[in-house]
């Protein structure tokens, strides 16, 4: 198994056959793939439709949260669960656009080996409301400025990563935000992919821009503190 599909989900019933059918389409002949799926206490309709479309789908995996951990710790499960070497994370809720990961997935497997790395998607045009553009950019530039995180769009879900570099990184709810920090924070690099970005056509956002801003500021501080903790050996002898 090349490559995990990781992607939390919240009452996103409607989005999930036509998401999975679209990840089919741009990894199917591409790479030894699966897709696992964490449904995070859905209280709709997802666990039915998820268990049913299994049935079909050998590529299809769930696990399933007795009650809703937040979307970092969803996709820390599905990591963990994770038979691939390489993980890619999408939203549930269908924005991002599934064709982007062969992209993501061949400037991977070009880069130089031996190094953490990360792959991250910009969302150059975002297709949301006003304000979530504004607040998204905001920031993004706040972050950025204070965490020198090497990237214009940290939110964006869609993201590629060695498994193996995510387990290394420090575990804290809404670490999700925060990955290409973390991933720099232990001597890695972190690369910006311009994305498509598509307007939610079906189900309702699980987050709010207040209630987002608000736990932001006390993560952005924590991160801080982690960046300025830590330390990267170099070893003399790699060999040895």
């Amino acid at each position: 198994m090349d490559l995990s599909v990781v992607i939390p989900v919240k009452n996103e019933a409607e989005n999930l056959a036509p998401l999975i059918a679209e990840i089919h389409a741009a990894l199917d002949g591409l790479v030894p793939f699966e897709i696992v799926y964490v449904d995070d206490g859905s209280t709709d309709d997802s666990a039915l439709r998820l268990a049913e479309m299994q049935q079909s789908d050998p590529t299809l995996r769930v696990l399933r949260h007795a009650k809703s951990c937040g979307q970092s710790t969803a996709v820390r499960t599905g990591v963990k669960a994770a038979r691939g070497r390489w993980v890619a994370t999408l939203d549930g809720d269908g924005q991002n656009d599934p064709a982007d990961i062969p992209n993501l997935w061949r400037m991977a497997q070009a880069a130089p080996a031996g190094r953490p790395a990360i792959f991250c998607g910009h969302r150059a045009k975002r297709r949301d409301t006003a304000v979530k553009r504004f607040s998204s950019r905001f920031a993004n530039g706040l972050r950025s400025r204070l965490l020198g995180d090497a990237t214009p769009d940290t939110g964006c879900g869609l993201k590629l990563f060695e498994r193996a570099t995510f387990l290394d990184l420090p575990y804290f709810d809404h670490m999700h935000r925060y990955l290409p920090a973390l991933v720099l924070r232990i001597g890695g690099t972190v690369v910006s992919v311009k994305v498509n970005h598509r307007p939610r056509e079906r189900g309702k956002s699980n987050y709010g821009t207040i209630d987002r801003a608000l736990v932001g500021i006390v993560d952005l501080f924590g991160v801080m503190w982690l960046q300025r903790r830590a330390k990267v050996p170099v070893l003399l002898d790699p060999q040895a």
